[in-house]
């Protein structure tokens, strides 16, 4: 029934896995503004007001021959050109920073798709009319029909690892976080659950894949049979009976979070028309 229905420790155990990809992209972000590097020529500005006078040829002397030094072709070229390209090398080291930091900053991007981070993240258009509430499993295309009875045996066993043939591998596996995962799936899913074997987050599966679901994306590449409807139903437009089924995934107090942040977010299923398990994620 109602997943609440653990108590507070499990409310708790969701909230910290919802805030977690929002955590980690804050400090992401906090990370990638800090690598700042000062300039390199400021530092032997400072050394000659601290150092004798007669010190001061030497500190001059030894950083003239170091940034000549660092481009090979300087050596190479006649002596006029070289002196004319030593303004430039002084840059050189300004303008390596930032192309350095380019390939560092790509890193990530390359690591997160855009179709790895949006697949758990189906768009729907809030001033379009909502899409049908569906209850009626007949309706759903036998690979559909198929792929959910065979998710909700595998929740229902207890047994997490029931889970793994159904996940797959590789590039068509199914996607656990909206940011992707390393390691074995499986083991992340069971980390996320509240207790040791991974049987609340199986519960929690189990109890969206048995609520009402839409049909999304009609007739595009991006199709989809999604649970539990309410990913795709603004909050606000939710009768009395609905908020009821919202309450048996979520708690009330998970209830007024989400109405702040205008949407639901909390663990969805997306199977694809023929049948593929596209996405088991919470967050946005």
């Amino acid at each position: 029934m109602a997943i609440g229905s653990p108590g507070k420790a499990a409310t708790r155990g969701r909230k910290r896995r919802l805030a977690g990809p929002l955590l980690l992209s804050i400090l992401a972000l906090h990370a990638s503004l800090l690598i700042t590097v000062a300039p390199a020529w400021s530092l032997s500005e400072l050394k000659p007001n601290e150092t004798a006078p007669p010190s001061d040829d030497k500190v001059q002397s030894e950083p003239l021959p170091a940034p000549n030094a660092v481009p090979m072709p300087d050596p190479v070229q006649p002596t006029p050109p070289a002196d004319d390209e030593a303004e430039p090398d002084d840059t050189a080291p300004d303008n390596a920073s930032p192309d350095e930091s380019e390939p560092e900053d790509s890193q990530p991007d390359e690591q997160t798709s855009p179709d790895e981070g949006t697949l758990g993240r189906p768009e729907v258009d809030p001033d379009a009319p909502p899409p049908e509430v569906i209850y009626d499993l007949d309706k759903l295309p036998e690979p559909v029909k198929r792929m959910r009875q065979l998710i909700v045996d595998a929740a229902a066993s207890g047994n997490i690892e029931s889970l793994r043939p159904l996940i797959g591998k590789g590039d068509s596996a199914t996607q656990l976080a909206l940011g992707g995962i390393e390691g074995d799936p499986v083991q992340f899913l069971r980390e996320l659950s509240g207790d040791k074997e991974g049987q609340e987050i199986l519960a929690i599966l189990e109890e969206v894949l048995s609520a009402g679901y839409v049909h999304l994306d009609v007739g595009k590449p991006t199709e989809l049979y999604v649970w539990p409807y309410f990913y795709a139903i603004p909050l606000d437009k939710l009768t009395a009976r609905q908020r009821v089924e919202l309450f048996k995934i979520i708690t009330a107090g998970d209830y007024e979070d989400m109405r702040s942040y205008g949407a639901y977010i909390f663990y969805r299923v997306g199977i694809t028309p023929d049948g593929k398990w596209s996405f088991f994620v919470a967050g946005d």
